[in-house]
Order: structure tokens, then C-alpha cells, then sequence
């Protein structure tokens, strides 16, 4: 796993492909929050990062899926598959290898972002003054978000050999997961406490109640059932061949 995991990575930074992902991300955030006046932090009356946090998962819905597109349409295209396989690696290494590496890129392209909350920090009147716990929590929820989508990413990356296809398939089905299951519940068959039901099964509801700053085990188990199952349906995928 350790290999495939190091492989991806030098193939990331040793292309444009990491790069421009970090720099476009940082790019349109500090846009957001530092240049345009209707939600620049400098015009606010108050210290928040709530700009960052309520962008990033639109960003990362297009960001990730553009990384993780290649990740085994490349392969199967070229015919490279096979012989990663037949290397002494179980296809569930293979996989986690990829997706750790994914992952990794997207926490690099997250690390930057600290220096919005240093200017915070120091823009506060008095010095400080703002919601540590609150982003601490954002940051977290942000981070499984991108572990989520990451792993819709190479589930979709599994199932075709076209990267374009690829990206397409997974940036709906990120939006799906995260918005989707909002609009859904407010269809008119579901009333009562079904419409509450059919929105915790979405992304959106867990990611704001954890940006909340109160870290809820039903947040985290949700999140990590969801990269399971999508890695165990990219298990499924790639096994597929062998039947």
C-alpha cells in the first residue's frame, strides 16, 4: 500500500496536477474571504471563517473529482490495471493506496488555509477574540467531507475507463450525497419526522452539525460508514474482473 500510496504522490508533484489543484483552491478561497466585498472578512463586523467553511464543499465537489479521475480510468484505459495487479498487493491495498494519496493532496491544499485563522486571530478586537472551538469543529467536518468525496471519487474512478466520464459521474454524485437528500426531503410523500430522516441521510446535515464546534460520535460514524462504503463498492468494482 505504501507504494502504491508514495507512487501517486510524486505522480501529483510531479505533474501540474497537485499544484494546480492546491493553487486553485487557495485561489478562490482568498478571493472569497479577503478580496470581494460581499464576503470579505475585512468588511465584517465580526471575526469568522464561516466564508471558507460554507465554500470549501462546493470547491472540493469539483476540486476532488478532478483528482481522483485518473486514478483507475487511467489504468484501465491504458491496460496498466492488470499489471498492477498481478504485483504482490491485495486490491484492497491498491485501493487505499490510491486514496490515502488522494487525501493527502486535498489536506495539503487544507494546510495553507491556517493563515486565514492566524489573520483572524490577529484581526480581533481584543486580539483572539473568535470561535476556536467553532473552527476546529469546521475543520474537522471539512476534512471528512473531503474523505467522503475522495472516496466517491475513485468508486466512480472504477467504474470506467474514461476520465471525463469519470469526473462527471463523481461530482453529481457528491452532489448528490451532500445536497441531494436535502431536496429530496421536501418532497410532499414525506411529512412528519421523515423529511428530518431523509435529510441525516446527506452530508450537508452531518458537516453543519459538526461546524457547530460540538463533535457528535453519530456525525463520525456517519462520516466513516460512508468512505467504508464507497471503498468496499470500488472493492466490488475492481474484483468484478475477476468473475
Amino acid at each position: 500500500m505504501l507504494t502504491i500510496f508514495t507512487k501517486e504522490i510524486n505522480t501529483f508533484f510531479s505533474s501540474l496536477i497537485g499544484y494546480i489543484v492546491i493553487g486553485v483552491f487557495l485561489l478562490v478561497t482568498g478571493l472569497m474571504m479577503f478580496v470581494f466585498p460581499d464576503t470579505s472578512l475585512l468588511d465584517s463586523t465580526y471575526a469568522t471563517m464561516d466564508q471558507l467553511f460554507g465554500l470549501a464543499p462546493i470547491i472540493f465537489m469539483f476540486l476532488i473529482p478532478a483528482v481522483t479521475m485518473r486514478s483507475f480510468a487511467e489504468e484501465i484505459q491504458t491496460g496498466t490495471i492488470e499489471l498492477l495487479t498481478t504485483r504482490p498487493l491485495r486490491d484492497f491495498e491498491i485501493i487505499l493506496g490510491k486514496y490515502f494519496a488522494c487525501l493527502a493532496l486535498v489536506l495539503f491544499a487544507l494546510l495553507p488555509t491556517l493563515l486565514y485563522y492566524y489573520t483572524l486571530h490577529n484581526l480581533g478586537s481584543p486580539v483572539g477574540n473568535l470561535d476556536s472551538g467553532g473552527i476546529l469543529g469546521s475543520y474537522i467536518g471539512l476534512f471528512l467531507l473531503a474523505a467522503v468525496y475522495t472516496a466517491i471519487g475513485i468508486f466512480s474512478s472504477s467504474l470506467i475507463d474514461n476520465q471525463i466520464v469519470s469526473f462527471i459521474l463523481a461530482t453529481f454524485l457528491c452532489f448528490f450525497v451532500y445536497s441531494g437528500f436535502l431536496y429530496l426531503s421536501k418532497l410532499p410523500v414525506f411529512f412528519g419526522k421523515m423529511d428530518t430522516v431523509v435529510q441525516m441521510l446527506g452530508i450537508e446535515y452531518h458537516y453543519n452539525s459538526i461546524s457547530r464546534g460540538v463533535i457528535d460520535t453519530r456525525d463520525v460514524i456517519y462520516f466513516f460508514s460512508m468512505i467504508a462504503m464507497f471503498l468496499a463498492m470500488t472493492l466490488v468494482s475492481l474484483e468484478k474482473r475477476k468473475w
